[in-house]
């Protein structure tokens, strides 16, 4: 009886799965839908439009003064007589010092040797000396006078009008405070 029971079984599961196999499961009808609809679906592509010409810029502003310059927001009054005549010594040579901005320059002490004045000045752990009359700083300072406790410079720079005007400015003694 056994042997009844199995093959009943067994006819019970493979005949259905036989059968199943058989059939499309409706894939015949989705192939026809998707055949009709590529049919149907037309691929419109739209033209580009034609590229903008590129025209190149000239800037023509590189000798005008920079508008973003501090030298235009400082409170620097013209030479008097001057008349707009003024204007420094560009081709001179540049001194060790004038590499430097005035606010990296430390003023470390004087010296004096055989009757004239030096100033002891420290830039980048590098102590120059200097006397009355070079130069120093970014904006072409003149040592104008030295005392024990600062430098005064006199430096020239361009206004908001383009024009070059002096203004002065110090360099006060650095003292270690421990």
């Amino acid at each position: 009886m056994t042997l009844l029971r199995i093959g009943r079984a067994l006819c019970c599961c493979l005949l259905p799965s036989m059968l199943a196999a058989c059939g499309d499961g409706g894939i015949a009808e989705v192939r026809q839908w998707m055949d009709e609809t590529r049919r149907q679906a037309r691929v419109v592509v739209p033209k580009l439009a034609e590229p903008k010409k590129f025209i190149p810029f000239t800037y023509a502003g590189r000798s005008a003064t920079d508008p973003y310059s501090p030298a235009k927001f400082i409170n620097a009054a013209p030479v008097a007589g001057t008349g707009g005549a003024f204007k420094p010594n560009l081709d001179r040579r540049r001194e060790a010092l004038e590499s430097y901005p005035l606010d990296n320059l430390k003023m470390v002490g004087t010296l004096q040797k055989q009757g004239a004045s030096f100033v002891l000045v420290q830039a980048d752990r590098t102590v120059f000396q200097a006397r009355v009359g070079n130069y120093i700083g970014q904006n072409m300072g003149q040592i104008t006078k030295i005392t024990d406790s600062e430098v005064e410079l006199k430096e020239v720079v361009q206004d908001a009008s383009g024009e070059w005007v002096e203004r002065t400015a110090k360099l006060e003694l650095q003292e270690n405070k421990k």
